[in-house]
């Protein structure tokens, strides 16, 4: 009876500290994108020049009458205090109001919307790809350490690591689909051109990944556990998916969550180059006219895209691993 007692305290001091652990790192989840999202809002206070003029080159607008001006700062509230305008401009996000276009007049979101399915069936993919290419690849390598799959992986890796994902797609779009005369260079949104442009992105993202995993297979392979299951005859297989995996998935995970932040933000440049019709055109021609809130938006929700994975692959690892939970108190 004594002894259930006692694990039933046990039971309940764990759960707490997970608890505790979670809400802890859920804080500072928000934190972060309050913080992102006064970061983002001042891209407008801080960008030189007033913003009526950049309004009005947006819209095209050379001679604009002092009526027209005045209509400009009340309509998009530049006369407020700052405070004032971040509490309406915060406000509005929460409900899910970026505000309007400067180039379009059309409400930020909306002209968001209609692209972003494109683009999110983009980053999946190449998510996807990225995750089966970096872990059956560092699984080969670290299986076959020190032979030549392990120095083939590394030379790719370095390699990859290296080359900006714009040039790798520019030498797929030259020489495989105008050379070879796979996929089309005008997409149209078919579905070719979504497989070729999501790979070239995943395969160019998992490099880094790859290496992070090898190297901590290799690590986990050296320790006692491995070894003791090496003496005892286990297959090196065996002991690669048993002893070395799982301990080294951890810091491949937040690998993972914190670089689909950077999988989003270069999805606009490969839209572009395969004309995939994602969000890709809409940003970089917001950016080429200085459409601040298109360009806010935009770079907001790749930010709380990130903080949100992030918190996911966190709270993953607090509840796989319990040395984390300590790690978030310390």
């Amino acid at each position: 009876m004594a002894d259930r007692a006692l694990r039933l305290r046990l039971r309940d001091i764990k759960a707490r500290g997970l608890g505790r652990a979670l809400v802890m790192r859920l804080g500072q989840a928000v934190l972060a994108a309050f913080g992102a999202s006064l970061l983002v809002w001042l891209m407008l206070p801080l960008a030189p020049g007033d913003p009526v003029d950049m309004i009005l080159n947006a819209q095209r607008v050379e001679e604009p009458t002092d009526q027209h001006i005045a209509a400009l700062r009340d309509r998009f509230g530049l006369d407020r205090p700052l405070w004032q305008r971040y509490l309406v401009w915060i406000g509005g996000v929460v409900q899910g109001d970026f505000g309007l276009s400067w180039r379009t007049g059309e409400p930020v979101l909306s002209g968001l919307m209609r692209r972003l399915p494109a683009t999110l069936q983009l980053v999946g993919l190449s998510f996807v790809i990225s995750v089966a290419w970096s872990l059956g690849l560092a699984l080969v390598a670290a299986r076959w350490a020190g032979r030549w799959p392990d120095r083939l992986v590394l030379a790719y890796t370095r390699v990859l690591a290296a080359t900006p994902s714009f040039v790798l797609a520019l030498l797929v779009l030259q020489f495989v689909v105008v050379g070879m005369g796979i996929g089309l260079v005008l997409s149209g949104g078919a579905g070719a051109t979504l497989i070729i442009a999501a790979a070239i992105l995943g395969i160019d993202r998992a490099a880094g990944w790859t290496q992070l995993l090898r190297a901590g297979l290799l690590e986990h392979l050296a320790r006692g556990p491995a070894d003791v299951a090496k003496a005892r005859g286990a297959r090196p297989g065996r002991v690669l998916a048993i002893y070395a995996l799982p301990p080294a998935l951890l810091p491949w995970m937040t690998a993972l969550g914190i670089s689909l932040g950077g999988l989003i933000g270069g999805a606009p440049i490969l839209e572009m180059i395969f004309t995939w019709p994602g969000i890709g055109e809409h940003v970089l021609t917001a950016l080429s006219v200085r459409d601040v809130p298109v360009i806010q938006a935009f770079v907001l929700i790749a930010v709380l895209a990130y903080v949100a994975a992030s918190l996911l692959v966190d709270a993953m690892a607090i509840m796989l691993d319990p040395r984390m939970r300590h790690a978030r108190h310390a």
